[in-house]
């Protein structure tokens, strides 16, 4: 119970410290519940053309709080996007940038790594409305 306490209540951080600092926890807590659902989902799934579909269908119907894994996948995915540009801009506001170098350009190469990762899992069903989506020329 101490370690509790020493950790929770009676935890030594700077003054400045405010509600903004919350947002990388939140990014933290956020990726883990999308690697979670997005696990549990793929137990259900078959990437094959054929099946694919009907899998999905299967998940969200059959499967008990199939529809809601799925929803708090997608929910998910978009709020962890928020809380990253949240964090971000927090870091552009105290101009972290210029003075912590190497955790700003390590946490902008893992900023480009997650929108590459969301664009993949955006065409992952390799549907017509996927290509539509992402490779329309206009």
């Amino acid at each position: 119970m101490s370690l509790f306490r020493a950790h929770l209540v009676f935890y030594r951080c700077a003054l400045n410290l405010n509600s903004s600092y919350n947002f990388g926890f939140l990014v933290a807590i956020t990726f883990v519940l999308q690697i979670i659902t997005g696990i549990t989902l793929a137990f259900r799934y078959t990437s094959e053309a054929s099946c694919a579909f009907a899998s999905v269908q299967h998940l969200v119907r059959e499967v008990a709080a199939g529809w809601e894994f799925r929803m708090l996948h997608a929910t998910t995915a978009s709020f962890v996007f928020l809380c990253i540009l949240i964090h971000m801009s927090r870091g552009m506001y105290n101009s972290s940038y210029s003075y912590l170098t190497t955790a700003w350009m390590s946490g902008l190469v893992l900023y480009l790594l997650t929108i590459a990762t969301a664009f993949l899992g955006y065409v992952l069903p390799w549907g017509q409305m996927s290509f539509l989506g992402c490779y329309s020329h206009y």
